[in-house]
Order: C-alpha cells, then structure tokens, then sequence
C-alpha cells in the first residue's frame, strides 16, 4: 500500500512539475529585466524584478485592440457554447430517439475534421457575407470547436442529476421549462461553469482559424505569430504572460465550481 502511495504521489509531483513548470519560466522571463532573459542558465529565483517587458508589449500599436478582439470572440464562444450545447446535452439525456447514439458519435466525430481544411472556405464564406476579418467571425469558429465538449459533458451531467427531481417540480406544478430552470440548473451549475472555462480557454488560446480569419482585427494570438519573427525575445516572453495569466486568473476565480464538479470543497 505504501508503495503504491509513492508511486502516486510521484506521479502527481511529475504532472503538476510537467504543467507547472513551463509557466512559471515564461512569468519569471516576462517579469525579469531585458538583459536577464538572455542570461543562460536561467536562475530559478530571480533577484531583481520589472515590468519593463510587458509595460513595452501593451505600448506595441494594435496590441490592446487585439486584447479586445479576443476578449470579445472569447466571452461570444462561451455564450454560444452553453446556449446551443446545454439543450442539445439535455435533449441526448432526457430523450430517447433514433438514432441516439449515432447523434452521440457524430458529435465528438466533428472534432475529427482538421481546422486547416475547413478554414480557407469558412474565410471564403465570410467574405461574402461580410464577417471576415470581424472577432464574430473568429467566435462562430471557436464556438464549433468546443461545441462538441459542450454537448458531451452537458449531457454526462444531466444524466447523473435524478429524474425524479424534475418529475417531483411537474407535479408540484411546474412547466419543464421552469423545472429547468428552478432544479436542473442549480445543480447543474458546477459542470455548466467548467464548460463555459473550456470554451473561453478555447477561443482564447487558438491561433489558426483567429489568423487566416482577421487581418486588420487580430485577436491576440495571431497578433503575437504576425510578430514572431521581428520582435525581441523579452517582447516575446511577455506576450505570452499576457496570454497565459487572463486564462488561469478566469480559472482560479472559478475554481469552487470546478471542484464542486469532482464533489471537493474549496474556500
């Protein structure tokens, strides 16, 4: 028993080092002076800190409306997201219809379609409509991409949430609407959260479709690979400070409900 406890601390030790330790390199690089980030070792525990780096990538022009840009296209695929993945997992976990589990199977098989293919007549699309180079754009993408893990983990949560509260809310009187609203959705909530953080993450993170989507109106990550290769190494180091904090701040300030969702309690 002993033994296997060691091994899965170890183990735990190695996957929180294998994650943690990337970002706190790229922190500690972001917050150090220009001359330190190309000191070689890097010192674990820096002496000296400064803002110097990331006060000079928010001064770059265009820096702060690609900020904007991903703000918005970020909050949008979230909201589109649980609006069109919450009734769908519902639907797939209150229903039986035919061809239910072909339905299931469809869905995670869209992830299967590489983004590079789609793309290019997306752009087209667009075009046409007049969406391209538009952050709605870059959202109506994203909100395709995490729509799969939205309908999935809706639907594994409405399972394990008793039928017979919602059928005790119809007798008391209540529309299923209403029953919804007053008894799924409470108890639904952690799991809808950790949904909405996937999806968020998602749009916030992806490059590929924000980059051949935007042109003038970048969102952040095609901002900072439109300037890879012009820009210095601390301006680099500081960009990705600035994308990765956003996403683990938005994560820790809804950690309660992700842990709620594994039946842990935090405070």
């Amino acid at each position: 028993m002993n033994r296997n406890r060691a091994v899965y601390y170890s183990a735990a030790v190695f996957l929180a080092a294998w994650s943690l330790l990337p970002v706190y390199f790229l922190v500690v690089s972001a917050l150090q002076e220009r001359r330190s980030t190309f000191k070689w070792p890097k010192e674990i525990f820096p002496q000296q800190f400064s803002w110097t780096s990331v006060a000079f990538f928010f001064e770059l022009p265009g820096m702060l409306n690609a900020a904007m840009n991903s703000v918005i296209a970020a909050s949008i695929t979230m909201v589109l997201a649980l609006a069109l993945g919450a009734p769908a997992g519902y639907a797939l976990a209150r229903f039986t219809f035919p061809g239910k589990n072909g339905y299931r199977v469809l869905v995670l098989l869209t992830r299967a379609f590489p983004v590079p293919i789609l793309a290019l007549p997306l752009a087209v699309r667009f075009i046409e409509i007049g969406l391209y180079d538009t952050p709605y754009a870059v959202a109506i993408v994203h909100a395709c991409l995490a729509l799969p893990f939205a309908v999935l983990v809706t639907s594994s949560l409405f399972v394990g949430i008793p039928r017979e509260l919602e059928e005790a809310a119809w007798i008391l009187g209540c529309s299923r609407f209403k029953a919804f609203c007053k008894v799924l959705l409470p108890l639904a909530l952690p799991g809808l959260t950790a949904t909405a953080v996937f999806a968020f993450v998602v749009s916030w993170n992806e490059v590929f479709a924000a980059t051949l989507l935007t042109l003038r109106e970048r969102t952040l990550t095609a901002f900072l690979l439109s300037m890879l290769d012009e820009a210095p190494i601390f301006v680099k180091f500081a960009g990705g400070f600035f994308l990765v904090v956003p996403a683990v701040v938005f994560i820790f300030t809804v950690r309660r409900y992700l842990f709620s969702l594994w039946g842990v309690t935090s405070r």
